[in-house]
């Protein structure tokens, strides 16, 4: 995106800043994901998550 697009959108923001609502649910959001990327890393990713590798069939 260039430039005045992104300013554009910084004054829209600063007119209209989002309600508290919306910023506790992005907040929420972020911290969740924070939390699960510190449990992988401290735990491990476990191997019931980790999806099977599918072979293609092969067509003869």
């Amino acid at each position: 995106m260039n430039l005045l697009l992104w300013l554009t959108r910084a004054k829209r923001w600063a007119q209209h800043p989002p309600s508290a609502g919306r910023v506790v649910l992005v907040l929420a959001v972020v911290a969740f994901c924070l939390a699960l990327y510190g449990w992988e890393r401290a735990f491990g990713w476990p191997d019931w998550l980790t999806p099977a590798r599918v072979r293609r069939p092969v067509i003869r």
